[in-house]
């Protein structure tokens, strides 16, 4: 479903390389996803396809998505021993807009400074979402002390607070995958990030950050002023720094038979909307084949199989998906007899995004890692998000009733 608005009057944002638009985009990944669901926190995932094709009072009831979703207080974990806690908040409130005058989502960034006169090691985030009726996800992203006058000059270059973001920040033109600036993000299921002892993300002084937050239009318009917590240590512990690397793979999801008479079953127009919808940014779809090699072909299952360039050891894994995803898993040397895999979620519950430590794995150089994911049609006839929407093909996308494959790990290098 799409709304149509008058677009603002926004500076035009620069139309990145082929590169820098396909990595920009798969940074958004990363945790797309409202709140705690207010009762069962698995609802909005059928275990069995259903029987009927339209959602019950008590399925509509459980299922807050397009709604906005309840959130618990936030809890703070205990400081550990020389640890400090620092809140950073934006500079003030902000009435989300679809920027280009359609569609139901709208990306913002806003650069925030943590006040940093020394060195430290970034050893937890907790983001606090201000209004969890617009704000469907928020990313933390780690912006250096060189990076900092230019972040400051989009800010100013766009009326209001921010700037619109799109992908990823739009700081690094060729972001590279296998080392996002991601530090922190708030999905489904998250709680306060701590990672264990000994083991941080490094922040030189005078480093800032910027908190892109995605705001769901569906529930309307309403103003926003969300915050996060840094957890830090001081930076001369001898810790290893921690990196998050991201393995996007396509989606290329066809309308069931019986609802392939819609004009956006057809893929063409479906990735033709979405580049309506989000500009250069909704290129993500067909680019994501330089990444994964082959060409589009329709089916609820694809994957992308990523080849290691240099020894990495994995910590921690997550998944990611939106509402019509059912399955993703992640595995490591995949058809070998070393083959192992670090995550496997066969039933996807959207309202539980939260990452997994595992014991940690060493990948040498042209070692694989491989994401599979699988999505259905017929959840868009359980969930209220889907109200009154018909069957369209589905790719990758950056709105809420779009779709995602992205499997990410938290990894050391030598």
């Amino acid at each position: 479903m799409s709304t149509t608005r008058t677009p603002r009057t926004r500076t035009p944002r620069s139309r990145h390389a082929l590169a820098a638009v396909l990595t920009l985009g798969l940074l958004t990944l990363a945790a797309c996803g409202g709140g705690s669901a207010e009762a069962d926190r698995s609802a909005t995932q059928p275990a069995e396809a259903p029987a009927t094709t339209s959602p019950t009072a008590e399925e509509a009831a459980a299922g807050s998505h397009g709604s906005g979703h309840y959130v618990e207080p936030a809890k703070s974990k205990k400081l550990r021993a020389g640890e400090t806690r620092t809140t950073i908040a934006m500079p003030g409130s902000y009435t989300p807009d679809a920027p280009y005058g359609t569609g139901t989502d709208d990306y913002r960034c806003f650069l925030l400074d943590p006040g940093l006169e020394k060195d430290a090691w970034l050893t937890g985030t907790q983001v606090l979402p201000g209004n969890p009726d617009v704000v469907h996800h928020v990313i933390l992203f780690q912006v250096r002390p060189d990076q900092v006058a230019a972040a400051k000059a989009k800010d100013a270059a766009e009326d209001e607070e921010g700037w619109t973001c799109f992908g990823g920040t739009g700081l690094d033109q060729f972001q590279d995958v296998d080392r996002s600036s991601w530090i922190g993000a708030w999905a489904p299921g998250g709680e306060e990030s701590v990672v264990k002892p000994g083991y941080g993300v490094r922040l030189r002084k005078g480093s800032q950050v910027v908190m892109q937050v995605h705001y769901n239009l569906l529930a309307g318009q309403q103003p926003d002023t969300s915050a996060a917590q840094l957890r830090l240590a001081p930076g001369n512990r001898k810790y290893e720094g921690l990196s998050t690397m991201l393995l996007p793979a396509p989606v290329e999801l066809p309308c069931r038979p019986k609802h392939s008479d819609g004009e956006l079953c057809d893929r063409d127009a479906a990735v033709a909307d979405v580049k309506e919808r989000f500009g250069a940014d909704g290129n993500t779809a067909d680019l994501l084949y330089f990444l994964c090699g082959g060409e589009p072909k329709a089916g609820q299952t694809q994957s992308c199989v990523r080849t290691l360039g240099e020894p990495i050891t994995i910590h921690g894994v997550a998944g990611h998906m939106h509402l019509l995803g059912r399955s993703i898993r992640i595995e490591v040397r995949p058809g070998t007899p070393q083959a192992q895999t670090v995550l496997d979620i066969p039933v996807w519950d959207f309202d539980d995004q939260g990452g997994r430590p595992i014991e940690p794995i060493t990948l040498q150089p042209f070692e694989q890692v491989k994401v599979t994911c699988t999505h259905v049609q017929w959840l868009r006839d359980k969930l209220p998000a889907f109200e009154g929407q018909p069957d369209r093909y589905v790719v990758w996308g950056e709105g809420t009733t779009d779709e995602m494959c992205l499997g990410l790990l938290q990894v050391t290098r030598p």
